[in-house]
């Protein structure tokens, strides 16, 4: 990627977190978000590759490329210790396999992509619905953060 189009990809992603944080109570939401947004795209580029368009097919994989390198960027590695790590190689796989997706029109590495974020999102769901639980007024359930 060139330097060019990564600091621009960069400050398109800043944009969109600063848009979507005024709407969003919660960075779980906001995370939730942009992984929903990211499985939109990647249906939509399926459709694409099986429709042979291949510069929408493109678009949307390179977009859902530039949310996934977000994510990665931020990840608190300090706080996040080795679930960090871990995210952030799985968060490079999955953009090494959506530019090979996107260089082979290959419909089952986007397929493996988009399971692989149902997972996490999936995480992020749970992580969020305990943070809204505990932020009850009355429930002293447990002082543990997640």
């Amino acid at each position: 990627m060139n330097k060019g189009y990564a600091s621009g990809a960069i400050r398109q992603y800043q944009q969109v977190v600063n848009q979507a944080a005024s709407v969003c109570d919660s960075p779980h939401r906001l995370i939730t978000l942009l992984m929903e947004g990211a499985l939109d795209r990647l249906a939509l580029a399926k459709g694409h590759i099986a429709q042979g368009v291949i510069h929408e097919k493109n678009r949307h994989i390179r977009s859902v490329m530039d949310i996934i390198d977000g994510l990665r960027i931020s990840l608190d590695r300090d706080a996040g210790g080795e679930i960090a790590q871990n995210l952030d190689q799985l968060y490079d796989y999955m953009n090494r396999r959506l530019l090979e997706a996107n260089l082979k029109d290959d419909v089952s590495m986007v397929d493996e992509v988009i399971r692989l974020l149902q997972e996490i999102k999936s995480g992020w769901v749970a992580i969020e619905n305990v943070a809204e639980a505990k932020s009850v007024p009355g429930d002293e359930s447990t002082g543990a953060q997640p």
